[in-house]
């Protein structure tokens, strides 16, 4: 199995940014249209989308609702979304309208038994975030550090069906440091679920670590995919380029 690349869309007010460390003051704005970006991006080879609400991720509910379905007409493979889902409405409503798997990071460490019902009725449909700021799972859009331990969060959901757990180094995030891909692979192994790297990424580099480390690769951890945002948009990695160095390891 090759690692998957999924290029990032982070909407905030209808826009496409990349935040620094989750910060919403500390936003770069990269275009006016998430359609057109998601295009582009599938132009490029891209399969797999990952998409993320940002205003939803602090409200609690979908705030950018009109551009995620735009996305989601203008791509044609697979999309990721993250932010604000948080009750079993918006999980009907965003499976209905398109999306194939959900991100849930804040109602996984607030609500775990929520989630465990949806991942029973939506197999393969939903991603646990494990958000970690100094090895602990960050919460409300990254506002809050809760006193939970990643491996531990991860650990709760073994055996609850969920498709992937993504992991974040908000420390590295929309910062261009290079993957914590340490912490990623003690994850990996630390559980049996795949995961899907995120933060940091600023280079081919950081893919091709990555790559060894791909479910069924020998001596690899069970890393299913890697998101990377600003180091597309910043032009210091070539979508192409990162597509290839996945499938061929």
């Amino acid at each position: 199995m090759t690692l998957i690349v999924l290029p990032a869309i982070d909407l905030k007010a209808g826009h496409v940014v990349r935040l620094a460390e989750g910060d919403m003051d500390r936003a770069t704005v990269y275009g006016d249209d998430p359609a057109a970006q998601a295009a582009a991006f599938a132009a490029a080879g891209a399969s797999h989308l990952h998409v993320v609400d940002l205003d939803g991720a602090f409200a609690g509910e979908s705030r950018n609702g009109g551009a995620v379905a735009a996305i989601l007409e203008r791509f044609p493979g697979h999309v990721q979304l993250g932010g604000g889902i948080r009750d079993a409405a918006a999980v009907e409503r965003w499976f209905a309208l398109g999306v194939s798997r959900l991100v849930i990071g804040t109602a996984a460490l607030e609500r775990p038994d929520f989630v465990r019902d949806m991942a029973a009725e939506h197999p393969g449909g939903i991603v646990v975030a494990v958000d970690a700021r100094g090895g602990m799972v960050a919460t409300r859009g990254w506002a809050s550090v809760s006193d939970v331990a990643v491996v531990d969060m991860a650990r709760r959901f073994e055996d609850a069906g969920v498709a992937s757990l993504l992991f974040t180094d908000v420390g590295r995030d929309g910062l261009l440091k290079g993957c914590n891909v340490e912490a990623t692979v003690d994850l990996a192994r630390a559980v049996s679920i795949p995961v899907i790297a995120s933060g940091g990424v600023k280079g081919i580099g950081d893919i091709r670590m990555l790559s060894l480390h791909a479910p069924g690769k020998p001596g690899g951890a069970g890393i299913e995919g890697v998101i990377t945002g600003r180091a597309l948009y910043d032009g210091r990695l070539d979508l192409a380029a990162a597509l290839a160095v996945a499938a061929t390891g």
